[in-house]
């Protein structure tokens, strides 16, 4: 089947002529069709617009072009701004709303040739950890449909494991790639903070919002990041260094790599089988030669509170602007503020509301210093231990979460307990480092588990290479969800 190609695959025999664009689209669309009223990846579906890029890729193709992505049809986090598609963060204070405007990510695909099949559930304003959030439906894990898929990128991340798309974008706050990733069993890259412009995408938190991509092999994820990454004029944040060749990166060869094994992060409380697949992966990567050594990342336990005071509070200044009068549909009201007060309260969900209130009681007078700016003290210092680990080895594995999926509903009554889900990924989001995640096993119930590799800031190169080495030893990546 066309939609079991990888996306480099699906490139190499483009490239040679054996199956054309429009083929591979109609195959994906076809198998949304068929299996997504069970996943419900999908928020739009462009059909007519991918069939349209399709057949324009196959002009292409018959001339020789040889754009890096052309023909081979993706998906795109709803949080991500397409001119003429709508857009809505997941959120009924934007339904309906169309962007006059592409995201620069997202146009970057586009202009490589990439066919876009439409837009993925989303976490409502990509706050949440399994895409129970949305304004409009759950999404559901290709592997267990009783279970979630992750989030906030969990309609990507299903996208992509279910294979009805090749590769898809999503977005990462706190580890919504990775920990979808590893519910899902595909591969994904968070990159540094500054290394792929965030112009475009609707803002959750300024200072840690950060474009990521999910495929289903490192390879594939490297592609996607060597087309999407680079400076951005219209991004102040976005940094103006050279974008190395990713995919020259992905030599399979690690022997003398430093490999750290933070302690803080195998804790009382975890799901044996995830300790136990994460401890063998990290033996395999001794065995590929790598040099394993355990370090400490001493201020890895405030990462939680930190991050639920810095994210909410940015979240609260950015989330201002949607009050039912520049953007989306109203609640009308007898006056301005009643209408404002009848948006917000009715079109924004339980968890926007929460995290809203939560930023805003942080930032206001008499508390300002007592919890944001502390809490930005001690996110430096959770920097500085990475720093310090960087100085002595390479890259660093850990689990990618304590659990396997949790059940629909599990968990949506008790917040903590679905913060607490994201434990392993707020740090390095924090620090502004990069990451990646790849399958490293399943537990007894055949649920993914996932590997977390991560890197320094600007060391994508190296994470993506440890991350394709420890693959190609293996074969997690390999396996298919039982669907269709």
């Amino acid at each position: 089947m066309l939609t079991d190609l990888t996306l480099t695959e699906a490139r190499q025999r483009l490239r040679a002529g054996e199956i054309s664009a429009v083929e591979l689209t109609q195959a994906h669309l076809e198998r949304i069709r068929a299996l997504d009223p069970q996943v419900r990846a999908y928020l739009t579906v462009t059909e007519e617009r991918a069939l349209a890029a399709a057949e324009e890729a196959d002009r292409r193709l018959a001339t020789g072009d040889n754009a890096p992505l052309l023909g081979l049809p993706l998906a795109i986090k709803d949080v991500l701004t397409t001119e003429g598609v709508v857009t809505t963060a997941g959120s009924r204070v934007l339904e309906g709303f169309v962007p006059p405007y592409t995201a620069t990510a997202v146009q970057r695909l586009l202009e490589a040739g990439a066919v876009m099949l439409g837009k993925t559930n989303t976490d409502e304003f990509a706050m949440g950890s399994s895409t129970e959030n949305s304004g409009y439906f759950v999404t559901h894990n290709p592997w267990d449909l009783e279970r979630v898929p992750g989030g906030s990128s969990g309609g990507s991340a299903a996208a992509v494991a279910a294979r009805m798309a090749l590769g898809a974008l999503g977005t990462d706050t706190g580890g919504s790639v990775r920990q979808p990733a590893a519910f899902c069993g595909v591969s994904t890259v968070k990159p540094t903070y500054g290394r792929v412009s965030r112009y475009g995408l609707i803002a959750f938190a300024s200072s840690l919002d950060q474009v990521g991509v999910f495929g289903r092999t490192v390879e594939d994820t490297a592609l996607l990041l060597s087309v999407m990454a680079g400076h951005d004029p219209h991004d102040s944040t976005s940094l103006d260094v050279p974008v190395p060749d990713y995919m020259a990166a992905l030599s399979g060869e690690i022997a003398g790599l430093r490999v750290g094994v933070p302690r803080e992060y195998f804790i009382e409380g975890m799901q044996p089988e995830v300790e136990q697949a994460v401890r063998a992966a990290i033996a395999q990567l001794e065995a590929l030669g790598a040099d394993v050594r355990e370090i400490s990342l001493p201020h890895t336990e405030y990462a939680l509170p930190v991050y639920y005071l810095v994210a909410p509070s940015e979240a609260s200044a950015n989330l201002a602007r949607f009050d039912g009068v520049r953007y989306g549909p109203r609640e009308n009201g007898r006056t301005l503020w009643e209408t404002y007060k009848a948006t917000r309260g009715q079109r924004f969900g339980a968890e926007v509301k929460r995290r809203i209130m939560l930023g805003t009681y942080a930032l206001s007078a008499g508390y300002y210093d007592a919890y944001y700016l502390k809490a930005q003290k001690v996110r430096t210092l959770i920097k500085q231990d990475f720093d310090r680990a960087f100085a002595d080895v390479d890259v660093i594995a850990t689990p990618t979460t304590p659990t396997t999926a949790f059940r629909i509903g599990e968990k949506t009554d008790d917040p903590l307990q679905m913060y607490l889900s994201d434990v392993f990924t707020l740090a390095a989001s924090l620090a502004g480092i990069c990451g990646a995640v790849v399958p490293c096993g399943f537990d007894g119930q055949g649920l993914p588990i996932g590997l977390q590799i991560l890197g320094p800031a600007l060391g994508e190169e190296i994470v993506l290479r440890t991350a394709h080495a420890y693959q190609q030893s293996t074969d997690w990546h390999t396996r298919t969800p039982p669907l269709g």
